[in-house]
């Protein structure tokens, strides 16, 4: 296999788009220009190059920094937000108290305003196995406005702590707006570079798009469930500012019955409160929510999907739903992956898929993020509806009408990395690399928003992979059935009678630092 160093981007959309008008001559002027190692082009898209250590993770001590409780009496603990409604006018606020049950009220203002408000919420405990939780809180906050900033305070009566956030911006067409997206975090060493990586990228994340498996107590004997409290004191720098969307892995399920815990998901579902009845969902490990122009649905993998079953029920009434002229991007969450072409929980998908591929497809969904594969990879825009084990159609093919797939379960874990990799690289997978990280959503208006996502080496966050999504609801240049998305060097492209405006992007040459923009060569994407 013969070595690029290169932008995947750039290879797949603009050698894509050469070949689809037949201008063979440049394609492979281009092709042949560009070399020295970076990216392996292999039968499908690209497998990274790069090796990181494959020594396990280590879980952090209990005493680590990053763990400890704070000062004071009854002292809130492990705060931690996400949103409280369908369109982004309420908060859930959630926190932990230890030594006794103290107040669930809430006390909270906007910043152009000294008048607090105060709202009572509820508290719960659970026991499992031989541990007792401490008091959990729980308190929506209601009729909020729009892109405001409200700080809030908890623990009235005992020691308080403030913390704010930021409400979104209206739910509408042309609202750009920023989400990361983080899987499989843990409690590592890695898990906390991967979150500090996060916290530091120049490119700010508003919201979290987390897409399971949350602390990993389970690793435990006895699913050790003071790892649930060391992991909600570790987030909490971040959580507690802003909301993580959460979705329900494997490793929320919490079911032993040898040792007689026989309720799925107590811990989780205790813990970490969602809006689903504003969905309309009967449960609270799938529903959606609609944010600034995105609408995003939440599945759960491991509860029953089958014709029928509440979880189809609620989809199936869902998806007709989403109305594209005020929320253009459809994004869906799920944990077990439906394409993947590691090893490491290859195929485990495939039923879900079965059942709702050909939903995605007829709803256009852009893109789904899924984790549960410790690594990363990202895949065309591919389909299997057609599968048919009689008539052996059961390869998948480009289909301009279905979603990204994006298997993202590297947030740092104690179980490692998933190294091994199918070979030959099947063809519907676009790149894949084995490394822990995190990554952006960054969605610019109702055509375009671009995708990054960041490895985490040698203590920074390197961009590794990125694409630029374009909607197919409302680009003029998308009709369906279009085979890709021109790029054209240096210059402006014509959009109809018109030209778009360009973002610029930077390739490397040879030799040349992908980091200094002025030794690389630009690439123009029209941007509205």
């Amino acid at each position: 296999m013969r070595v690029f160093k290169i932008h995947h981007l750039v290879c797949a959309l603009f050698l894509r788009e050469m070949i689809s008008y037949r201008c063979y001559s440049i394609a492979i002027l281009w092709f042949l220009a560009l070399n020295n190692g970076g990216l392996l082009l292999s039968n499908g898209g690209t497998t990274s190059s790069f090796v990181r250590n494959e020594e396990k993770s280590i879980d952090m001590p209990f005493d680590s920094d990053v763990f400890q409780a704070p000062s004071g009496y009854n002292a809130p603990q492990q705060v931690h937000i996400t949103q409280g409604d369908h369109v982004g006018k309420a908060m859930i606020v959630s926190w932990v108290t230890m030594d006794e049950p103290g107040s669930s009220t809430v006390f909270y203002w906007s910043q152009d305003s000294t008048q607090k408000k105060q709202t009572k919420g509820q508290m719960y405990t659970y026991k499992y196995y031989n541990y007792t939780s401490g008091y959990i809180h729980h308190c929506t906050l209601k009729n909020l406005e729009f892109n405001t900033k409200y700080y809030y305070e908890v623990g009235v009566g005992h020691t308080t702590r403030t913390f704010w956030f930021v409400t979104p911006p209206e739910v509408g067409l042309d609202v750009p707006y920023t989400f990361g997206i983080i899987g499989d975090l843990g409690q590592t060493y890695d898990s906390n570079r991967t979150l500090t990586h996060y916290e530091m990228n120049p490119v700010k994340g508003e919201t979290v798009l987390y897409v399971g498996d949350l602390s990993y107590a389970d690793h435990y004997e006895f699913h050790d469930n003071r790892r649930w409290d060391s992991w909600g004191r570790f987030v909490e720098r971040s959580v507690a500012y802003q909301p993580w969307i959460w979705t329900a892995g494997n490793h929320e399920l919490d079911y032993s019955p040898p040792i007689g815990e026989k309720k799925p998901f107590k811990p989780f579902l205790h813990r970490y409160h969602v809006p689903f009845e504003a969905s309309g969902s009967t449960e609270p490990l799938w529903y959606s929510i609609k944010r600034a122009s995105a609408y995003i649905i939440v599945l759960s993998s491991y509860s029953a999907y089958g014709t029928y079953t509440p979880q189809y029920m609620w989809l199936m009434d869902e998806l007709p739903k989403v109305n594209r002229s005020e929320t253009p991007w459809l994004i869906v969450l799920m944990h077990s992956p439906w394409y993947n072409s590691n090893t490491y929980h290859y195929m485990e998908g495939e039923t879900m898929r079965v059942m709702f591929e050909s939903w995605f497809v007829k709803y256009k969904v852009d893109v789904v993020f899924a984790g549960h594969v410790h690594a990363y990879e990202r895949s065309e825009r591919i389909s299997n509806v057609a599968y048919n084990i009689v008539n052996g159609e059961c390869t998948p093919v480009h289909d301009q009408n279905a979603p990204v797939y994006i298997t993202i379960g590297d947030g740092g874990n104690i179980e490692g990395l998933a190294t091994y990799m199918m070979e030959p690289q099947p063809k519907y997978s676009a790149f894949r690399e084995a490394s822990f990280g995190h990554a952006t959503f960054e969605i610019k208006n109702r055509t375009h928003a671009y995708y990054s996502w960041h490895r985490n080496v040698d203590g920074y966050a390197v961009k590794s992979d990125s694409m630029v999504f374009f909607n197919r609801h409302w680009d003029p240049r998308y009709p369906v059935g279009t085979p890709a998305d021109p790029i054209v060097f240096g210059k402006q492209i014509p959009v109809g009678n018109r030209t778009g405006d360009g973002i610029n992007f930077h390739i490397r040459g040879r030799g040349r630092d992908y980091q200094n923009p002025s030794q690389t060569r630009p690439v123009a994407i029209p941007i509205k």
